[in-house]
Order: structure tokens, then C-alpha cells, then sequence
């Protein structure tokens, strides 16, 4: 191949190449180097026509957005003999600015010595308006106080924002590649996320409260929106979840459940709480046939403990009286302070015999216990089944009428069905 065959070769590939490519003379001392050559796509990327360009300098491409230190540092290395690249503002014809990334490389003649620069530039403006714009969204989602996390199509993390890092201890650099069950703490069944991945896969979007592990152990409570994310042909490329910690909210809501449902002295179960737990078990009685039985108690000479010790003393009694029968009884039973020294027992699946042994076997615990404030304390007890063709209010009296019974017969005993009500 002849050598002028092959430069027109070489200037047509170059004309035709869809990068900008402007070839300059040497001379770096002002007026500086000059352009001889500029390519159709670097004519298209400035606006300029070729004949507005020969002869002038890339001067003309600068203007007050132009790094200056950046042209500093090309001059230097130019000079120096060596390639230099980098990306700057360079302004249009028409003076727009547009963001270029440039390569600027020196060519050596024969004698070794540079004749010219070539350059190799690239429009990146919309490049970097889209970097600019996902670091917009990168720094609204950390200023945000709700968890963001975003996976892929295979529920792998992509990424979280600081409040995530917040909530749950764990870094980005951490669960970045992991699946969000890291998070899981086994509070909620398979069930649970058996709903939430029927959910996504019909393309919905899911809530729920969200049960999780910090990365110290400890459980927070996140109010989470789960949803889908499709590109623009409707196929699936991840999901992002918005959370809000709702810790605090929750423990408040419980707090205020336990005092409504709890008697503030014994940290028993109070008197409305029970008569609903009465209502639930007699259902049960009913509609399923199996025993149940009330026991109601009352400590005996309680009025006199008050006067002779004051009433800071029988609150004492009290407590440890709660205390004591509260251990002894099964996880399944409800015991409650039915008001002043009383207390009620509801205890599932037992009839009036197996009730009558446990009244007794307590009856004896509180007799020989000591009871710091007072020495000895003995308590009365009633017995009587839960009747399915009784209501739970007349089974309260039933029961309630035994205790008296138990009392008038010289208190200190128990007094169920076998003994007269009255």
C-alpha cells in the first residue's frame, strides 16, 4: 500500500470516527499552538465549521467554567513530552457549555522533536448530568429518616442510605451483596413471607410491620413498604423497601395496653382485663366442652393488717401475696386482683376436683409462708367449675358465694361444690 493511500486511510477513519479529534501545531508560548485539523464529529460537538477553526487556538473553547488549575497542569506535562487526560468545561459557538472529556497526546517528528497535539475528546454531559443526578438521589435518600433499601431482581442489596446504617447497625459495605435476611430476627412464621413474595410476584406492593435484628441483637419494629421496580418494558429489576422505625411507638403502644389490662400494685392481671379473659374461656366452654374452673380467694383479716400495720404495710402483704400464688400456678391460668384483697383464678382445661386440690395446695402454701411485715397470713378460697349453662357473671357469683361460705365457716379453708353456698 502506497503511503498517500494509506494517510487517506487514516483520515478517513478519523473523519468518520464518532469521537471529536482536533490536531493542533506545538507551540505552547503564546499565541499557542493552533488548530490545523478538527474531525466532523468535533465540528458537530462545538458547532463550529471547519474554516472558523484553522489557524485559531483551543483558546477559543474556553471560558469561566474552564478548570484552570486542570490547563495549568497541561501545559506542564505537554511540555514535558507526555499524554495527558482529563475532563473539563468547554463552551460551544453558540456559548453553551458542555462537560469534554479529553485525551491530548504529543507527536514526534523524525528528529525526535513534538510537531503537533492530538486530541481525542468526548461530549460527557449527559454523562455527568446523570452522575449528577443519582448523586442528587444518593443524597436525598441519606437526608431521609426512613430506611431506604434497594435489590436487585434476585433480592440482593444494591444499596442502603444512612438511616439504614442508623436503624440497624450494619454498614453499606457490609450488606452490600447480601440478602435482607440478615435482618431477620424469627419473629414472624413462614407464613408471613410466604404473603409478602405473593404479593410482589402479582407486581403489588407490600406493608406490613416488619420485626427485625439490629446487628447488636437487639429488635426494632419497622413500618415497611415493599415495591416492585420495572424498567421501561415492564421487566423486573429489583425492589426497594421504605422503612420507618417504629420502635419507640410500639413500646409505648404496649406499655399503655399493660397498664389498661394491668393492677398497678401486684403487676397482676386487673379486673376488666380478667372479666374479658372470663368471657374468651366460658366461649371455649361452650363451643368446644372442655372444663374449666374459677378460684376466688381473699385474705383473711385483711382490714386488720391495714389498721394495725397501716395501709403501706398491706400493700406489702399484697404484693408478696400476688408474688407467691402467681408462682405456683401454670403459665395457662389468668390470676388477677379482683379488687382490695381479693383474687381470681381462671384455670383452663381443670374441673372442680383437679381446682379443689390446687385451692388447697395454695391454701397451704400462703399458711406456711412467711410474710415479712405481718408473721402469718392465712387466705379463704371458692370453687366452682365455669358452667357453659351458666353466664361467666353468674359463674362469678357462684364462686363468689362459696368464698363467703369458706369465710363464714371460720376462714382458712376451701369451700367448693360438696359444701353448701350459703
Amino acid at each position: 500500500m502506497h503511503d498517500l493511500e494509506y494517510l487517506r486511510l487514516l483520515q478517513a477513519a478519523v473523519d468518520q470516527s464518532f469521537d471529536a479529534v482536533v490536531i493542533t501545531t506545538a507551540e505552547l508560548d503564546r499565541p499557542g499552538p493552533e488548530i490545523v485539523y478538527a474531525n466532523p464529529a468535533f465540528l458537530a460537538m462545538t458547532g463550529y465549521e471547519l474554516d472558523e477553526l484553522l489557524g485559531n487556538s483551543p483558546r477559543l473553547f474556553q471560558g469561566e467554567g474552564t478548570n484552570r488549575q486542570m490547563l495549568d497542569r497541561l501545559r506542564e506535562t505537554l511540555a514535558a513530552g507526555e499524554r495527558f487526560s482529563a475532563r473539563t468545561v468547554n463552551y460551544r459557538k453558540d456559548g453553551s457549555a458542555y462537560d469534554v472529556e479529553w485525551s491530548i497526546s504529543p507527536v514526534r517528528g523524525e528528529s525526535g522533536d513534538i510537531t503537533h497535539f492530538v486530541s481525542v475528546q468526548r461530549d460527557i454531559t449527559e454523562e455527568t448530568r446523570e452522575h449528577e443526578r443519582r448523586q442528587m438521589l444518593v443524597y436525598a435518600l441519606d437526608a431521609s429518616s426512613d430506611s431506604v433499601v434497594i435489590t436487585d431482581r434476585e433480592n440482593r442489596i444494591l444499596d442502603v442510605n444512612r438511616a439504614f446504617e442508623d436503624h440497624t447497625g450494619y454498614s453499606r459495605a457490609e450488606v452490600r451483596g447480601k440478602n435482607p435476611s440478615v435482618l431477620q430476627s424469627g419473629m414472624h412464621d413462614r407464613s408471613f413471607y410466604q404473603r409478602l413474595w405473593d404479593t410482589l410476584q402479582r407486581g403489588e406492593v407490600f406493608r406490613d410491620t416488619f420485626i427485625d435484628k439490629r446487628k447488636n441483637g437487639q429488635l426494632i419494629h419497622m413500618e415497611e413498604t415493599i415495591t416492585p421496580v420495572r424498567d421501561e418494558h415492564g421487566e423486573l429489576t429489583g425492589y426497594v423497601s421504605v422503612g420507618k422505625d417504629i420502635t419507640d411507638r410500639v413500646h409505648t403502644e404496649n406499655e399503655l395496653k399493660r397498664l389498661a389490662t394491668t393492677d398497678m400494685l401486684t403487676g397482676l392481671i386487673n379486673r376488666m382485663h380478667f372479666e374479658k379473659l372470663l368471657d374468651h374461656e366460658h366461649e371455649r366452654v361452650q363451643r368446644y366442652g372442655h372444663p374449666a374452673s374459677l378460684i376466688m380467694i381473699d385474705i383473711d383479716h385483711f382490714k386488720q393488717i391495714n389498721d394495725d400495720c397501716g395501709h403501706p404495710c398491706g400493700d406489702a402483704v399484697l404484693t408478696r401475696f400476688a408474688r407467691l400464688v402467681g408462682e405456683h400456678v401454670r403459665t395457662t391460668d389468668s390470676f388477677a386482683r379482683w379488687g382490695g384483697e381479693e383474687f381470681m383464678l381462671i384455670t383452663p382445661d381443670t374441673d372442680e376436683a383437679a381446682a379443689m386440690v390446687l385451692a388447697e395446695k395454695l391454701r397451704e402454701l400462703v399458711r406456711s409462708s412467711e410474710f415479712p411485715e405481718v408473721g402469718r397470713v392465712t387466705a379463704s378460697f371458692g370453687v366452682a367449675a365455669l358452667s357453659a349453662e351458666l353466664s361467666p357473671e353468674d359463674s362469678v357469683h357462684r364462686v363468689d358465694q362459696r368464698l363467703y361460705t369458706a369465710k363464714r365457716l371460720g376462714r382458712d379453708r376451701v369451700v367448693g361444690p360438696e359444701q353448701p353456698d350459703s
